[in-house]
């Protein structure tokens, strides 16, 4: 079953944490990705780039409206994601817990649906 672990920041708590601690973090989810790849788990994922670089789109009619940011009514934001190829949502949910934002805002986990609307296998 595959499945998707988006990961969610907030830049309060971000720009609290000292340098050292930030880059605790990245090494931890270095490590947490190398070990993915070792068991065949890790099908991808990327980080995506600042809150400030991204736009939300809303079609309302035929009117688009275009507004800068990620701002859907939250201090959170999508940071990355990342693709898991796992035997259970157990295992799954292991691997949403190790990642070290979960620790300080939510990543939150998500089966892949195949192009007819079921759960891809």
């Amino acid at each position: 079953m595959k499945y998707l672990l988006l990961i969610y920041s907030n830049p309060a708590t971000w720009y609290t944490m000292s340098t050292e601690q930030r880059d605790a973090m990245a090494n931890e989810a270095d490590a947490l990705v190398k070990e993915l790849q070792e068991s065949g788990e890790w099908l991808g994922g990327c980080a995506l780039a600042d809150p400030e670089n991204t736009k939300t789109i809303r079609v309302r009619g035929d009117a688009p409206a275009v507004t800068g940011g990620p701002f859907l009514e939250a201090k959170e934001h999508l940071a990355g994601y990342c693709l898991v190829e796992c035997e259970s949502v157990e295992r799954a949910t292991e691997i949403a817990v190790s990642w070290p934002d979960a620790r300080y805002t939510a990543v939150e986990l998500r089966p892949i649906m195949d192009t007819c609307g079921g759960l891809e296998m």
